[in-house]
């Protein structure tokens, strides 16, 4: 429920509110006042995030025998440390790390996550638990929504904005979308306005259109009754029956997204992200 307010705002100020309209992100002076009090006030935006970094990551062998994936260079810093900086911009200090191929390594490295200005747990997967059974074993953690995210992949996505989203929808689920000129090699989101009725994975052509899920989600944490015991995939076991439910939404953004799965994938985001 929104209400109608009347603001004195200096000149100077409101031009600089109104230069931040783009349309899109933000849709108009109203959105760009409201975004500005939601962010100085500290309310309506996410706390915590659960990063997944306990892949193999087969497809990038033969660097992942000496590295886990999440600390792979990238303009001079791992992977992980740019999924950290996404987090920390928004102000969101309180991260879950999933490990487990290499852990020590990546444990190592970040920490408690002190001298990155945030701060940081782990959680170890003993054997690959997929996107779900990671979160099983941070129940005990995550009690409020939470943002989550694969930690080879590179965004760039406003979080306040997404979280605002997820909350006016009433949404147990949002992911993060994002377009590609070649969908056949994901999974494809078919939407009913905004909500998500289905991923469509790797379809032959793109009749189904080209917004994909962009591995970063906004998720409350009742989820996680939903997530059984071991391996668990959130994809295939838990957002068809939310979508079902009506209950899955999808956040399309059109900032920067790089996929570094594979060997062309990676040397594609180092020669264009831009951070």
């Amino acid at each position: 429920m929104k209400e109608r307010v009347t603001l004195t705002i200096d000149t100077t100020v409101l031009k600089q509110v109104d230069d931040s309209v783009d349309g899109h992100k933000i849709k108009n002076r109203s959105h760009a006042v409201e975004l500005l009090v939601i962010k100085a006030m500290g309310a309506n935006k996410p706390r915590k995030a659960f990063i997944l970094a306990g892949g193999k990551g087969t497809r990038l062998l033969p660097i992942t025998k000496e590295l886990p994936k999440p600390l792979i260079p990238l303009h001079d810093r791992p992977l992980l440390e740019h999924v950290i900086e996404l987090f920390k911009k928004h102000d969101v200090l309180d991260i879950i790390i999933s490990v487990g191929y290499k852990a020590q390594k990546i444990k190592d490295y970040f920490g408690d996550g002190r001298r990155f200005g945030v701060r940081i747990q782990y959680v170890e997967e003993s054997e690959p638990l997929g996107t779900g059974g990671p979160l099983r074993l941070a129940k005990d953690l995550l009690t409020e929504t939470f943002v989550m995210c694969n930690a080879d992949e590179l965004k760039e996505i406003d979080l306040f904005d997404m979280f605002s989203f997820h909350k006016e929808q009433g949404s147990f689920a949002t992911i993060a979308l994002t377009t590609v000129e070649n969908p056949c090699d994901y999974g494809v989101a078919r939407m009913n306005g905004a909500q998500i009725q289905e991923f469509v994975e790797k379809p032959k052509d793109a009749s189904f259109g080209n917004l994909i899920n962009a591995g970063l989600y906004i998720l409350e944490p009742e989820i996680i009754s939903m997530i059984g015991e071991g391996f668990f995939s959130l994809e295939r076991q838990v957002f068809p029956k939310l979508a079902i439910d009506g209950k899955l939404f999808g956040y399309p953004f059109s900032g920067q997204w790089f996929d570094t799965g594979t060997l062309e994938r990676y040397e594609k985001a180092i020669n264009e992200w831009k951070n």
